[in-house]
Formats: C-alpha cells, structure tokens, sequence
C-alpha cells in the first residue's frame, strides 16, 4: 500500500490552477525527486501534500499508516529565520510539538528523540549555541534534525542545499541518502539539481509542459530525461 497517493490532483492559487492532472505514488523507503521549471508548482504541491493548502480539486491520501502529523518538513529558509535567536537544542525539540499533545512542556521521550536527532546530524556539539551564529550548512542540519522529531517516516524537503557552497551540499546529500537507505525513511525532495537528482533519487516527478512521473531508469528514457542527458553531454 502507498504511503502517499495524489489522484486527478489541480493546485494553484485563487482558484487560478498552476498544475493540473497529477497522479503518482510514493511507497515506504522511495526516494523521490520534483524537479521542474521556477513557478511550475513544485513549492505549491509539497504545501498541498502537507495540508498548508487545499487543492483546487483531486486528492491528497495517505496510507501504510502514514498520518499526515507524522511527515517531516523542511521548508526555504527565509533571512528572518536564518537570524532566529533561539539555541539549536530549542530549535531541534521545536519539531516534537506534535508529539506533546495538550502538554506544554517536553517530556523524557521528546528530550530523547531530540538528542538522537542531533546525534545523526552530528550537531549534538553544537546544542547550545545560537542558531543565527551558525554556519549555512550547519542550520540546514539543525532543520533536519528538527524535521526527523516529528517524523520517522517520511520527510519532505524543499530546496535543502539552496546557497550552500559544493562542499556542504554534497555532505548534505549524501545526510539524505544515509536517512533514506540506512533508516528507511521515505525522502520526497525538491530540487533544481538535476543532476542531483539523477544520483540520488529512486523515482523523478518532472513537472513542466509535460509532466513525467517514474522510475529514475524511466525518466533517462523519456524525453525529459534524454534533453537532460544531451545537455550533460551524453547521448539524446
């Protein structure tokens, strides 16, 4: 059974549809990757795939036990959030707030899940100093670890190597494949690298004029995946 299903799904905005006709699946432990155009409604779907907003009509079904407070999210980073005055510790428990229910304060388990969270990141050395003080590549491993609190089941993750330098965002791929691989976590992931995507990803949803959705070997064959291969400099 799939974890998440969009049928006959139509986004956009003030009822004005951006993308139309959409229809995929993705199964526990797929590595999917959205790729496509600036305003083709990549950012649109992944805030319709998490409830932030309605569809103009279609669906959005989960499954497999997926419930929608368990998925994960990691959104672009605004400069206002970059320069938030907050510890990593409190930024990184702030992903439990799901877990606590009517509680207003972190319980044991929370306090837990957390720690583990940053021990993957590898910033538990860096829990208490002030996220703003932090480095590109250092907070987008502290919003990782924020979105695994809430999640051991699927993450959605939008533009999560945006303006870090090649270094770390190889280091930051090679984080979500580990998440993927090693813990089975469903990944759903935005990028504007395709190359990336060709790498790491078991499944592409290319949205554009035509929209492709399958298997990574499947979308080389298409003809999407061919202009991509003719620009990498292989064969069309």
């Amino acid at each position: 059974m799939a974890q998440l299903t969009c049928q006959n799904l139509c986004i956009g905005y003030d009822g004005k549809p951006v993308l139309q006709d959409l229809n995929f699946e993705v199964f526990a432990g797929d590595y999917l990757c959205i790729v496509g155009e600036n305003g083709s409604g990549k950012s649109t779907l992944m805030k319709t795939i998490l409830g932030l907003q309605m569809p103009i009509s279609g669906s959005v079904l989960t499954g497999d036990g997926l419930r929608k407070s368990e998925i994960g999210y990691l959104p672009q980073q605004t400069q206002v959030q970059r320069d938030f005055p907050a510890s990593v510790k409190e930024i990184v428990l702030s992903g439990c707030q799901g877990r606590c229910g009517s509680r207003p304060f972190y319980g044991k388990r929370e306090k837990l899940l957390a720690a583990d969270a940053m021990e993957k990141m590898r910033i538990t050395g860096l829990a208490g100093r002030c996220y703003r003080e932090l480095s590109g590549g250092q907070q987008q491993r502290v919003l990782l670890a924020r979105a695994l609190c809430a999640t051991q089941k699927m993450l959605l993750l939008d533009e999560p190597v945006s303006g870090l330098d090649p270094k770390v965002t190889a280091e930051m791929y090679e984080q979500i494949k580990t998440l993927n691989r090693e813990d089975g976590i469903t990944v759903i992931m935005i990028s504007h690298d395709l190359s990336a995507a060709v790498q790491y990803a078991s499944h592409i949803l290319h949205i554009g004029e035509r929209v492709f959705f399958g298997t990574k070997a499947d979308y080389l064959k298409s003809p999407q995946g061919r202009l991509f291969a003719f620009r990498e400099g292989g064969e069309a």
